[in-house]
């Protein structure tokens, strides 16, 4: 094993015992802004790409973005169904973060094993050389405890192994490099029917709120309750999507978020797309809609299902940690503030 990987190691087993349950200041670090000609680190915090061709189409993407790439060193390593061991992975992502030369960090791909990493991330060297990170799915591990330890805003969006169609690139485009205060609001396509049925919005509960952004993968977060890295859910949006979930299992994380006590706190909630989450056979007839209704209903705060966030084709890029108002009536996010400076 490398000498780094050692050390890291030791560093990673000190703090286990000592970390406070919040230790992020009331500041928030926004990033700077992606530019053209820019260096865009690749790293792969969770699971492993088998296929050599993945990370070429990559590569591929940020060069038609004007960006130039630099891989990490473990991008490609396997260890089980892991891209490398945990102190590895966890060391493209700190070097990446201190790399002068490395203006933006993109994931490969979620999968799982980001949560594996928080006990080896340098959190004090993100919060000195605050930069855009970028990932959805496995990755909101990460994007919530650098907002919730760091205090700099991360972005929930795709992964580069992700479809960059125009509705994924622009809504990037928009958040990271033309640095405006986005406004998240569904497409509306013609169709052969009267009635819309793509992209549609559930209004749970109607209402405005205002707060700053948290969330990200529904399983991720329900799994950071009880550790040092969850962000605090007071006067938050929090925003959730998952995929391949039975509804019972829905239901037990959010009653979990509930149980603990965070879901009370919140100033509204955004659910996005629920991808392939259906009900178990066997275990009673809920829809979705119900339990969202169950757990949303008793808090009395803005609630809306259908947002473009999640595992669908076209994804919408969300600053976990920035400013934002929220209309539950009429399905729309706006960012009270650009996410970068």
């Amino acid at each position: 094993m490398k000498r780094r990987s050692l050390l890291q190691l030791s560093s990673a087993a000190a703090l286990l015992g000592t970390v406070p349950a919040y230790a992020k200041s009331d500041v928030v670090t926004r990033p700077r802004r992606l530019r053209k000609g820019q260096t865009v680190a690749i790293v792969a915090p969770a699971s492993v790409t088998y296929e050599s061709l993945q990370l070429q189409l990559a590569l591929e993407a940020l060069e038609a973005m004007g960006l130039n790439a630099k891989v990490g060193d473990h991008v490609m390593d396997r260890f089980g169904y892991l891209a490398g061991q945990d102190s590895d992975r966890a060391a493209d992502i700190n070097e990446a973060f201190l790399d002068p030369d490395v203006d933006a960090i993109f994931a490969l791909r979620g999968g799982w094993g980001a949560s594996r990493l928080l006990p080896f991330i340098d959190f004090d060297g993100i919060r000195e050389n605050p930069k855009i990170l970028l990932g959805y799915s496995d990755i909101t591990s990460l994007l919530n405890a650098i907002y919730a330890r760091a205090g700099v805003v991360a972005f929930h969006g795709p992964n580069l192994m992700s479809r960059w169609n125009q509705f994924t690139y622009d809504s990037m485009r928009e958040v990271l490099f033309d640095a405006k205060p986005a406004r998240y609001m569904n497409p509306t396509e013609p169709d052969d029917d009267l009635v819309a049925r793509k992209h549609r919005i559930q209004t749970i509960v109607p209402g405005r709120a205002e707060g700053h952004l948290i969330g990200g993968n529904l399983t991720l977060m329900s799994a950071l309750v009880g550790t040092p890295y969850l962000p605090k859910f007071d006067n938050a949006i929090l925003f959730l999507e998952d995929v391949g979930e039975a509804i019972y299992r829905v239901d037990r994380m959010l009653t979990q978020l509930k149980l603990s006590g965070h879901l009370q706190r919140v100033a509204g909630i955004v659910f996005g797309h629920f991808t392939g989450v259906k009900p178990n056979p066997g275990l009673g007839n809920f829809a979705l809609m119900d339990v969202l209704k169950q757990h949303c209903l008793p808090l009395g705060v803005p609630c809306y299902f259908g947002a473009m966030i999640g595992h669908l084709e076209q994804q919408s890029t969300v600053p976990v940690g920035g400013l934002a108002r929220m209309d539950a009536s009429r399905g729309v996010i706006e960012l009270t503030e650009p996410a970068v400076r």
